[in-house]
């Protein structure tokens, strides 16, 4: 009937109870689970990664455009402070240059004009023809416009008819 080898089967073939099948699907899902986890952090490690490598990669790059930005400010500031330095120098030249023209102005103004208008008194005089009173120019005035003298006598001939 059954050899001994039968029976040594049978002997360590076990029945699985109903706790022994819920242990083992959980052990199943902690497995698939732990899994996940793993890939997971590894996906997290590689961005991490990729994320130093770009910040190290934005330092390299910046740290020469600010040592650029820092020397373009100061030769900006340096400019800046010339220019400052040639206004200066221009406003002290305008008041001098004003104070010059009152000086001429009140030194040879004064002359100048009395020069003047003896040489128009003198040209007046020579101009007349002889006898002939020195005759005062008229103006005419219209609303606030005085009229050239061209158009004052067009109109004074059509009233003296």
């Amino acid at each position: 009937m059954q050899t001994d080898a039968e029976a040594r089967i049978r002997e360590r073939v076990h029945t699985v109870s109903g706790g022994e099948v819920a242990g083992i699907l959980v052990a199943v899902f902690w497995a698939i689970l732990v899994s996940f986890l793993a890939v997971a952090l590894a996906r997290l490690a590689q961005t991490l990664k990729a994320t130093t490598k770009l910040v190290a990669d934005v330092t390299d790059q910046a740290v020469p455009l600010l040592a650029d930005a820092s020397s373009a400010v100061r030769s900006a500031q340096t400019q800046i402070d010339r220019v400052d330095a040639i206004a200066s120098d221009v406003q002290e030249v305008t008041s001098n240059a004003s104070a010059l023209s009152t000086t001429v102005a009140s030194t040879f103004g004064g002359p100048l004009v009395k020069v003047a208008a003896f040489g128009y008194g003198v040209r007046r005089a020579l101009g007349r023809k002889d006898g002939e009173p020195a005759k005062a120019p008229r103006r005419t005035v219209i609303v606030g416009r005085t009229v050239p003298a061209a158009r004052r006598e067009k109109r004074n001939r059509g009233k003296r008819d």
